[in-house]
């Protein structure tokens, strides 16, 4: 039987290169939008076997070429997002206008199935700019077209991740860590592969209109992450509760980085707990039971930052079990 072909945008993330590699591996046949093919060929070709990627360039959205590409696709994901805006309204136009354009399309050409890239736990978030527009996003989505599927995963992390490894980065040169509201606030880190296992199931059975909370295992807090990441990389660190007035006032400078470690917008998101809630399904309740525990995964790329690197003499924490 001929797989569907699916139009992919956001396929250079950590999340689209494990996705096009499970995919691609069980012959679906993926377009891959991309806004510069030249970069996008170097990191995702290796991820595909021949004959089942397509790159495609398209850096306007408003124009005649995304009509021919759902023309011939069944299936269209969306994992673009940014955590913070270089230009104005650029939360709006990533998280709200380009959701309801590419669902419009959807139903336009008759899909059978969009699936959206959402956030966990933003509802309850109304002094964000980030929340609101990917709040916005969604409704404009379900609007737009009944067979949507809507992910909203917590923390996503894996050795290409943004999180971890900047954590990570920063332990191992800080003398302290800031902890943000007594770093108590609750994330259900879920790895890349399960958040990615869960959308080959939505592919591959008849969930539509459907909107799904993505979570791990486990519930930590932030200093549990924080303590966890710095057991793995051998390092121990003051672990320092900032008074929210200076958290505020270090986001504001921080915030001016080329690439901004906290910006006053995430700072806002930190003050809310970002596990499954009580308003929509979850993967456990479909029967999708994620794998992977936060501190066996790190230990496996967590050497980078150790001293000896490779060669150091942390435990793996499967060893120990």
């Amino acid at each position: 039987m001929k797989q569907k072909e699916i139009l992919l945008f956001g396929a250079t993330g950590q999340i689209g290169r494990n996705l096009i590699r499970k995919l691609t591996n069980r012959n679906y046949k993926i377009i891959a939008v991309t806004r510069n093919i030249h970069t996008a060929g170097y990191i995702l070709k290796t991820q595909a076997n021949p004959g089942y990627l397509e790159l495609v360039e398209l850096k306007n959205f408003q124009n005649n070429k995304i009509d021919d590409l759902f023309q011939k696709s069944k299936i269209c994901i969306n994992l673009i997002g940014i955590l913070n805006e270089k230009k104005k309204d650029e939360f709006k136009l990533i998280h709200s206008d380009l959701p309801a354009l590419l669902s419009k399309k959807s139903n336009d050409f008759q899909l059978d199935k969009f699936i959206h890239l959402s956030a966990l736990g933003i509802e309850k978030v109304a002094d964000s700019n980030y929340a609101l527009s990917k709040v916005d996003g969604e409704k404009r989505i379900r609007q737009n077209f009944q067979k949507s599927v809507i992910l909203k995963p917590s923390i996503v992390y894996s050795v290409d991740d943004k999180f971890t490894t900047k954590f990570m980065s920063l332990l191992s040169t800080l003398p302290f860590m800031p902890l943000y509201y007594n770093g108590k606030t609750k994330f259900s880190p879920i790895h890349v592969t399960d958040l990615v296992d869960i959308i080959f199931k939505i592919i591959e059975n008849k969930y539509n209109n459907l909107v799904l909370e993505c979570v791990g295992p486990e519930v930590l807090t932030f200093k549990e992450i924080i303590q966890k990441l710095l057991k793995s990389i051998n390092k121990k660190r003051i672990l320092l509760p900032l008074p929210l007035p200076f958290a505020k006032l270090t986001a504001k400078f921080l915030q001016l980085l080329p690439n901004p470690l906290l910006t006053e917008d995430q700072l806002k998101m930190l003050k809310y707990d970002n596990c499954k809630s009580e308003n929509f399904k979850n993967n456990y309740d479909l029967g999708y039971i994620p794998k992977k525990k936060f501190e066996i995964e790190i230990n496996k790329y967590s050497y980078n930052w150790r001293s000896g690197g490779q060669f150091s003499n942390q435990v793996d924490s499967n060893k120990s079990k």
